[in-house]
């Protein structure tokens, strides 16, 4: 692609991402002619990793440098997870998104069919409030819509052979967890703090626990993906010679 494009896709003005290429934070493009050069789409994904260090972290060019570097010696698995986090887990994103209202814009936000949509609300995977007579989605639920869409693209969709409805028996099975737990705490807690107080508390609560679902849920799939790539290889290994003795 031409530079225009790349500015156009990156929202990055052509002179800051002349300066990157001379700072060493982009590799010289291939020349496509005098006057001209071509832009790969790895110049797209990495011009918006440099937006977002500078943007949402604002460091400072040597140090998105050793990012970066360090960046080349993650394996392409490792490389694939961090494109993940940086598209799920920016900080400014969580300080201005709020809400999608109507069902228009949260397709929009998420790219999830009409029909998908359908199911996970019937299913209570995604929920919404309602004001002016209009549904209104949180800032989770955008995500975990999101998240259903690249789960498709992966091969985690029903044309794959995976059962959507499993969603729907993880999110009974979390829900359930989750009055039990808040319950629990909120009983031990009510009387001891003021509303502010418990407020605060609940809500960071709330966050402990999402995060250790997340770290528990990665470590245990990490464990089992690394378990079945192995099993094979014991079982060749531990196969009998043709030629016993």
């Amino acid at each position: 692609m031409r530079i225009s494009e790349l500015v156009k896709k990156t929202g990055v003005p052509k002179e800051t991402i002349h300066f990157y290429i001379r700072e060493g934070l982009l590799r010289k493009p291939r020349k496509s002619g005098s006057n001209a050069a071509d832009y790969t789409g790895g110049y797209v994904d990495r011009i918006l990793l440099i937006k977002e260090l500078r943007d949402s972290f604002y460091l400072p060019i040597p140090e998105i440098k050793k990012i970066l570097k360090q960046a080349k010696k993650q394996s392409p698995s490792d490389q694939a997870v961090s494109d993940l986090h940086n598209k799920y887990f920016r900080p400014l994103e969580r300080l201005l998104s709020t809400e999608t209202v109507g069902i228009d814009a949260f397709r929009e936000a998420t790219g999830l069919s009409r029909k998908w949509l359908a199911f996970m609300e019937d299913w209570g995977v995604i929920t919404h409030g309602m004001r002016d007579r209009e549904p209104v989605y949180s800032r989770d639920d955008v995500i975990i819509g999101r998240l259903m869409v690249d789960m498709d693209r992966l091969g985690f969709g029903p044309k794959d052979g995976y059962d959507p409805e499993e969603l729907k028996r993880i999110a009974d099975f979390i829900r359930d967890f989750v009055r039990s737990a808040h319950r629990e705490y909120y009983k031990r807690n009510l009387e001891g703090l003021s509303s502010a107080d418990l407020d605060d508390k609940g809500s960071k609560f709330a966050e402990i626990m999402s995060l250790f679902f997340y770290h528990i849920y990665r470590k245990l799939a990490r464990e089992e993906y690394q378990r079945l790539r192995d099993t094979p290889r014991r079982r060749k290994s531990r196969r009998p010679s043709a030629h016993p003795g």
